[in-house]
């Protein structure tokens, strides 16, 4: 089963708020001690914290990290071959024919299913619309890309998943969300936010971009697997211990037993990224979010954390979310993928009709801006011009026209006084641009596949 299409989403704006997470909380003099003298999680005498434990699980974000890339694009076939029509039902999307999403009150039918979620920063400036509208759904065992430039609004909407963005807050005027967030049948933006504390770690987690600012300096790697595991199972220290040695064996951490006692400091880059690994899946959790997890890693340990991540999946049965701004990642791993710009969706469908078939101006944008090297390339690379609208001041009509070489193509100004809609192109695979379906075919067939 493939992760279900999203749909076009009403406006409402109404208000919740929040926070950006904390990366850790500060240790107790007890802890201090037991690490400054090398004490084993397992012997220290350090009273167990919750909320230090939640914080290890949790980690912190960073939406604006650094790119790398990866070659991994499939090969471009002859254009798209479908024409607009009526949706043909793929999956238990929130409603499979019009892909809108669906009424209030009516249940879920996907394990994870968000509908119409909008996640709104009030600022001195404006107010920031980093996700506005957004929806879509994923099954157990399957994997959800989401691509799109930094400031698109994919790590936003991977923290209000996790319910991060009000986590510990007692203003919540800072953030404004709203929408539907199911997880197994379970409504997350309503629900009290000790259920959503249990629910994290154990029935969903997070991989973040940057292990290194994610795990606590002051305890070893150990003792924060061990507290994430704790919190979540009535279990001695010493079985937490055989667990957390037992997670970093399995992600590949030479010699588990004794770099359970190392420092967030003594691990390289690839190995942190492991041990991040290893706290997100400790509890088994049924939905696992990766974002950027091959951020600032060389290719070859790319593949090892890719190969990790999809051998890791099919052991547990996960559902797996992938945030990247690398195509190269997604045509590894992604069943669907979903392209964000400017806080919405503008192209979802299968990994196999993005990538040959692409039916957005920004889709080709981002395919002929990454670099192959399964063939001969005699000409630049054409990066997609200019800068992602500012979230505060998004342009009116469709988000992308300034930037798009075919704005003028629909005629009358349409690209710039109506935003477009997502409407179904295929089975399973719908788009939000004012072009006709035969100007698209004739442009990705004539002016984008040849150069790609």
């Amino acid at each position: 089963m493939t992760a279900s299409r999203p749909g076009a989403a009403p406006e409402p704006e109404p208000d919740t708020a929040a926070k950006e997470p904390e990366a850790g909380a500060s240790p107790e003099p007890e802890a201090t001690a037991a690490t400054r003298t090398g004490e084993s999680p397992d012997t220290a005498d350090t009273p167990e914290r919750p909320d230090t434990a939640e914080a290890a699980a949790d980690g912190a974000a960073d939406d604006g990290a650094g790119e790398t890339g990866t070659a991994g694009i499939p090969e471009v076939s002859q254009g798209p071959k479908a024409t607009e029509g009526p949706a043909v039902s793929k999956g238990p999307a929130p409603s499979e024919v019009s892909g809108k999403p669906a009424a209030d009150g009516e249940s879920p039918r996907a394990f994870l299913d968000v509908r119409d979620l909008r996640v709104h920063f009030p600022t001195d400036d404006g107010l920031v619309k980093s996700v506005d509208g957004l929806t879509f759904s994923l099954e157990k065992g399957s994997t959800l890309g989401i691509v799109g430039e930094s400031g698109s609004g994919k790590s936003v909407t991977s923290l209000g998943v996790m319910g991060l963005h009000t986590a510990g807050q007692r203003d919540k005027s800072k953030v404004r969300i709203s929408g539907e967030i199911w997880l197994d049948g379970q409504e997350l933006l309503g629900a009290a936010p000790d259920t959503v504390r249990r629910l994290r770690g154990r029935e969903m987690a997070m991989i973040f971009q940057d292990p290194l600012s994610a795990l606590h300096p002051y305890y070893t790697i150990g003792h924060q697997i061990v507290e994430a595991y704790r919190v979540h199972h009535d279990v001695s220290k010493k079985d937490a211990r055989r667990r957390a040695v037992e997670m970093l064996d399995r992600v590949g951490i030479p010699q588990p037993d004794k770099r359970v006692n190392s420092y967030p400091h003594e691990f390289s880059g690839g190995m942190r990224q492991r041990a991040m690994i290893a706290m997100s899946l400790v509890n088994n959790p049924e939905l696992l979010i990766a974002d950027e997890p091959t951020t600032a890693l060389d290719v070859t340990v790319q593949a090892q954390i890719l190969d990790l991540i999809r051998d890791l999946q099919q052991e547990f049965g996960s559902a797996v979310i992938i945030i990247t701004h690398d195509l190269g990642v997604v045509a590894e791993l992604a069943d669907d993928i979903l392209v964000m710009y400017g806080g919405r969706c503008v192209e979802y469908g299968s990994a196999e009709q993005v990538f040959h078939e692409p039916h957005h101006p920004y889709t080709w944008g981002l395919l002929g801006s990454m670099p192959r090297i399964d063939r001969e390339r005699t000409e630049r690379l054409v990066p997609v011009k200019g800068s992602p609208p500012s979230l505060i001041n998004i342009p009116s009509g469709c988000a992308f026209n300034p930037r798009c070489p075919y704005a003028d193509l629909p005629g009358e100004e349409r690209t710039r006084t109506e935003r477009p809609e997502l409407r179904v192109v295929a089975e399973g695979h719908l788009t939000a641009c004012h072009l006709s379906a035969a100007q698209r075919d004739r442009i990705w067939n004539e002016e984008i596949a040849p150069k790609l």
